[in-house]
């Protein structure tokens, strides 16, 4: 592959076009002038902030198909050679997209810009379990911090992206901003109705640190001790966490839909109280009409369901 910058490549491109212009007809000169700008993006909830926030400005192709798990997705050769092709590469960062990261690196290596998005949004750390002390990738649970995000977005998409309207990024990223910003508002009314004493979540595993901060919220353990579903708990830890929700009376466990229930179901057999298992879409969109296809239904399903969970009698 070549090193040069993205931008040197469309220019050798353009010199191209315009011998394949003079020279009309002969053969292997087709299908290249239609390129359209591409922003490559490796997780499908920052796709969707990033296609609010281009529109038609440019392409924008979502490398992690919808129900997969950020953690474990995996790119084929085709798509590692988009993301070095890419004129910008939008990604989560501190560690999430595990297998995909190792591209990301190589194609910043090449000279293509790239944006973590996660570093941007002052990060917080894990402050339990194996993985205390480490940053937390998780941010989009706060909407605050995606409405920060989305403005981080448009800059870098107006100032790497050749082709596209910077007026228009920056008025899409602000409508839509204001867009994340009243779903913020409405997730606090909404989690305002619950007793703080049933403000107990316990989850997968820990995903949902940025949302217990912003809402106050107390992460009281998780099935799997680790910020990644790439873990598996031990006997020992199913035990110990058994007896805290006994002792902390929780109510519910919060299971992602993409994920088997399998542990959470065993967990509520361990434990002595009646404990509901709640799904969550909480690391994946979903495809059309499954119920979180768009960042702003996956928060408003997942508000919902933790304001019943948490808020029943």
């Amino acid at each position: 592959m070549t090193s040069s910058h993205p931008r040197l490549r469309r220019r050798a491109l353009g010199a191209l076009l315009l011998v394949c212009a003079l020279l009309a007809g002969l053969a292997g000169c087709s299908g290249t002038a239609d390129r359209r700008p591409t922003v490559v993006v490796t997780t499908n909830i920052l796709g969707d902030l990033t296609r609010q926030v281009v529109g038609g400005q440019a392409e924008v192709k979502v490398l992690m198909k919808p129900n997969a798990d950020p953690h474990s997705f995996g790119v084929s050769a085709a798509e590692a050679a988009q993301i070095e092709g890419a004129d910008l590469v939008v990604y989560n960062g501190l560690g999430l997209e595990e297998n995909v990261l190792r591209h990301v690196r190589a194609a910043k290596e090449a000279g293509v810009p790239t944006l973590a998005v996660a570093d941007a949004v002052h990060p917080v750390t894990y402050r339990s379990d194996e993985t205390a002390g480490e940053p937390d990738p998780h941010f989009w649970t706060d909407p605050y911090r995606v409405r920060k995000a989305v403005g981080i977005i448009g800059k870098h998409v107006a100032r790497h992206v050749d082709g596209v309207d910077k007026g228009t990024v920056k008025a899409r990223a602000a409508a839509y901003g204001k867009k994340v910003g009243q779903l913020a508002a409405w997730m606090k009314r909404r989690f305002d109705t619950i007793p703080p004493q049933r403000r107990k979540l316990v989850t997968n595993h820990h995903v949902f640190g940025y949302l217990a901060r912003r809402f106050d919220f107390q992460i009281v353990g998780t099935v799997i001790p680790s910020g990644t579903t790439l873990a598996s708990p031990s006997a020992a830890d199913m035990k110990a966490l058994a007896t805290t929700i006994d002792k902390a009376g929780v109510k519910a466990i919060f299971a992602d839909s993409s994920q088997p229930e399998r542990l959470a179901r065993a967990l509520k057999r361990e434990s002595k109280v009646e404990v509901s298992v709640i799904p969550l879409f909480s690391e994946s969109l979903t495809e059309k009409g499954k119920g979180a296809a768009t960042y702003l239904q996956m928060m408003r399903f997942n508000t919902e369901a933790i304001a019943r969970g948490l808020g029943k009698s």
